[in-house]
C-alpha cells in the first residue's frame, strides 16, 4: 500500500476509524465464496493493521477489530435473512435483526485479535501476530456457544476448477484453519518491504508445487458401487404442507426409479437428502417398504424426522435394506442453535423453538450397512466443523452429507455450505457425496475434486460410481492441534522480537 495512504488510515480517529474499519470487513468478505475476489483481502487485511496500529489503546484496536469483524460478518451471512423470510408472517420482526446481531457476536471473534496485535511491534511481528491469534479466535469459534465456524477465511481459495483444486491441497496437511493462517500473512504482505513479497510469492509457488503433486498422484481403485443422489427440489414452503406430503413422497420414489436405471445393473446405493421423507420411517413400515420396492434392491439412505423414548424429535438418517428393514440409524449431533434447538443459556421469552427443538445424537458415527463401504454422515450443519466430521476410532470409507438449503434459497448459502463440505473431503482424504434438496448436490473426490455436480433449484440425480479413499492425510492424523499450534508459534515468535511495547500494525514506512 502506498505511504500516504498507509498513513492516512493510521492517522484516522473515532467513528471515520470505525467506518473505515467496517468498509475493510466489507470489502475482505468479497474474497469468501461463491464470489473469490481474492484483492479483496490484499486491501481489507493491510488496512486492518493500520488502523490498529494507529489505534491510541488495545481497547481502540479492540473496536476497530471489532467494526473489521461486523462488516466481514454482515456480507458474508446477509443470506440468513432468506430463512427468516421462509416465515415472514410470524419472524417478520428478525429481518432487520438477526444478520446484524449474529454479525455483532462473530465481530468479537475479530476484535479480539486485533487487540492482541496491537501489543506486538509494527510491521511484520503485528502481521504475523493478528495470523495467529486470528486463527485461534477461529478455533474459539468452533466451540463457543455450540460454536459456529462458517466462512473462514481459509474457503477464499475454493474457487471451481482445476486451480481450486490446487490451492486447497495443503488443507491436507493443516485443514483449514492452516489456509487461514497462511491467507492472512499473505494478504498482509503488501504492508511490508520487498523482502516479505518475495517471500509471499515463494510461498505461494511452493503451494501450488504441492497441490499439483498431489494432484498428479493415482487414486486406488474405485469400489464397485453406484451412489445415486436424489435432489427432489422441494421448496422449503411446501415440504411439511400435509396436503402436499403424500405428492412429494411419491416424487422422490419417482426420482429414485428413474436413477437406478443408471445404474446398469451394478451394486447401488439410494441418498435422498436431510428430512427428504415426509413419512416418519421409524414407525412406517409401508413406506419403507415403498422406498425399498423404488430402490429395487439397493441400500437406501433417507433423511427423515424420528422422536426418540423422551418424545423429543431428531433430525435422522436411516438406512432402508430390502423389504423395508431399517439397518442403521445416524442422528445429528451438531444442532443449529435457535434453528433446531434452543440454547440453555437463552431467556424463555427469546426462545423460537417450540419445545426446546430437537435431541442431539451422540456425535460422529461410522454406519456399517450390508453391502456398501462404511460410511460417516453429516447433516447439514455438521459439515462446516473441522475435524468433527468421523469417528477416528472407525474410520469410514466415505462421507455423505445430506441437507436441506431450500432455507437459504438461490444465494451465497447454500455455495459457503457447499465449500464447507468439499474442505472436509481434503481434510479427511475420504470421498464426499451431497445429496440437497434444492442444491446443490455434487460429489467430491478425496482431494476435494468435484466429480459431479447438480445444480440450484434443478429436480433431478446425479449417478456417480463412489470414488475411493485415500491414505489418512497428516491433518486427519493430528487435528485442530496443528493449525492450534502454528498459530501459538508465530504469536510466539512475533512477541520475542518486541523490543519496545506496543501498538502494532502499520509499519512507519514501506520497509520491513
Amino acid at each position: 500500500m502506498l505511504p500516504s495512504l498507509t498513513d492516512r488510515l493510521a492517522s484516522l480517529r473515532g467513528w471515520r476509524a470505525d467506518l473505515a474499519a467496517f468498509v475493510a470487513g466489507v470489502v475482505s468478505a468479497l474474497a469468501l465464496p461463491p464470489l473469490f475476489v481474492l484483492p479483496g483481502l490484499l486491501l481489507g487485511i493491510p488496512a486492518l493493521l493500520c488502523l490498529i496500529g494507529g489505534a491510541r489503546t488495545v481497547w481502540i484496536a479492540a473496536r476497530r477489530g471489532w467494526w473489521f469483524g461486523f462488516g466481514l460478518y454482515t456480507v458474508g451471512l446477509y443470506w440468513i435473512t432468506e430463512a427468516i423470510l421462509i416465515e415472514a408472517a410470524r419472524y417478520w420482526w428478525l429481518v432487520p435483526l438477526a444478520v446484524p446481531a449474529l454479525a455483532a457476536v462473530l465481530a468479537v471473534f475479530a476484535a479480539i485479535p486485533a487487540a492482541v496485535a496491537w501489543r506486538a511491534r509494527p510491521g511484520w511481528p503485528a502481521a504475523l501476530t493478528l495470523a495467529g491469534a486470528w486463527v485461534l479466535s477461529d478455533l474459539a469459534r468452533q466451540f463457543v456457544a455450540t460454536g459456529f465456524p462458517w466462512n473462514p477465511l481459509g474457503s477464499v481459495w475454493e474457487f471451481p476448477g482445476r486451480l481450486g483444486d490446487i490451492m486447497i491441497q495443503p488443507a491436507s496437511l493443516a485443514g483449514v484453519h492452516g489456509l487461514t493462517l497462511a491467507t492472512l500473512v499473505l494478504a498482509a504482505t503488501p504492508l511490508l518491504g520487498w523482502a516479505w513479497r518475495i517471500g509471499g510469492l515463494v510461498l505461494l509457488g511452493i503451494w501450488c508445487a504441492f497441490g499439483i503433486v498431489r494432484l498428479d498422484q493415482p487414486l486406488p481403485p474405485a469400489p464397485d458401487l453406484t451412489v445415486l443422489l436424489i435432489q427432489g427440489n422441494v421448496a422449503q414452503g411446501q415440504k411439511w404442507d400435509r396436503g402436499l406430503m403424500a405428492e412429494i413422497f411419491r416424487h422422490y420414489l419417482d426420482l429414485t426409479r428413474e436413477a437406478l436405471a443408471r445404474a446398469d445393473g451394478r451394486p447401488a446405493v439410494v441418498v435422498w437428502p436431510e428430512t427428504a421423507s415426509p413419512a416418519l420411517l421409524e414407525n412406517d413400515g409401508r413406506a419403507r417398504e415403498a422406498i425399498a420396492q423404488a430402490a429395487g434392491g439397493a441400500q437406501a439412505l433417507i433423511g427423515s424426522v424420528r422422536f426418540d423414548n423422551a418424545d423429543r424429535p431428531r433430525n435422522s438418517l436411516f438406512a432402508i435394506g430390502a423389504g423395508g428393514t431399517i439397518e442403521a440409524v445416524y442422528d445429528k449431533w451438531h444442532l443449529v442453535p435457535f434453528g433446531e434447538y434452543a440454547p440453555g443459556w437463552v431467556p424463555g421469552s427469546l426462545q423460537l423453538v417450540p419445545g426446546g427443538g430437537f435431541a442431539s445424537g451422540p456425535g460422529p458415527e461410522t454406519l456399517h450397512v450390508p453391502g456398501v463401504p462404511p460410511v460417516g454422515v453429516l447433516i447439514c450443519y455438521e459439515a462446516i466443523f473441522p475435524s468433527e466430521v468421523v469417528d477416528e476410532a472407525h474410520r469410514p470409507a466415505w462421507i455423505v452429507n445430506v441437507t436441506n438449503d431450500a432455507w437459504f434459497g438461490n444465494s451465497s448459502g447454500p455455495r459457503q455450505h457447499l465449500a464447507a463440505a468439499r474442505m472436509r473431503a481434503v481434510e479427511e482424504g475420504l470421498p464426499l457425496l451431497r445429496a440437497a434438496n434444492t442444491g446443490i448436490s455434487a460429489v467430491f473426490d478425496a482431494r476435494g475434486h468435484e466429480v459431479a455436480r447438480l445444480g440450484m433449484q434443478q429436480t433431478g440425480y446425479l449417478a456417480v460410481r463412489l470414488p475411493p479413499a485415500i491414505a489418512l492425510p497428516f491433518y486427519a492424523k493430528g487435528g485442530l492441534w496443528l493449525p492450534g499450534g502454528a498459530a501459538m508459534l508465530l504469536i510466539i515468535v512475533s512477541f520475542a522480537t518486541r523490543k519496545t511495547p506496543g501498538k502494532g500494525g502499520c509499519p512507519k514506512n514501506d520497509t520491513v
